[in-house]
């Protein structure tokens, strides 16, 4: 089995776009207030770049992309990042990719010089939650001021 990470290019936004709205549907994470929903959603490309000191890596098994994960500036604050859009087909699932994944976001979050780093998910999501408790998140009682999806009930911080 051939697992690879690379960062995302524009022959992937369709499939990743295709992945993030059917995981999203597989967990109830439909409509406003769910990263399926967000514009960026539609073109991962153009809104991860280095100039907006961002970055989504896709995860492809056997030369077929599974899912992915990025990470970006929260709220356009130069201190906190967010962990977004880590969605993952059932064949992607258990692999250690969302850890991979997760762990190559944070780096590059460090290397630009994020103070920490937050991110919102959903309780039913319980294999990503997991995830991120072994990661070093620690949950908070509420969202942090500021964040697009109100549809999420896990919201999570770590230092970096």
């Amino acid at each position: 089995m051939s697992l690879v990470i690379s960062p995302i290019t524009q022959q992937n936004n369709e499939e990743i776009c295709k992945i993030i709205k059917a995981v999203g549907e597989e967990f109830g994470a439909i409509g406003e207030g769910f990263g399926p929903s967000d514009p960026e959603v539609l073109a991962m490309s153009e809104y991860y770049t280095l100039e907006k000191q961002s970055l989504y890596l896709v995860a492809t098994v056997d030369g077929k992309i599974v899912g992915g994960c990025g990470i970006a500036p929260f709220n356009g604050s130069i201190d906190t990042c967010e962990l977004k859009k880590l969605f993952l087909l059932p064949q992607g699932r258990g692999l250690g990719l969302g850890r991979q994944l997760s762990e190559q976001c944070l780096q590059f979050a460090t290397q630009q010089g994020f103070q920490q780093c937050y991110l919102d998910t959903l309780s039913i999501m319980t294999s990503a939650v997991t995830l991120y408790e072994k990661l070093g998140f620690s949950h908070l009682e509420e969202p942090m001021a500021g964040t697009e999806h109100n549809g999420c009930d896990v919201w999570m911080i770590k230092p970096l």
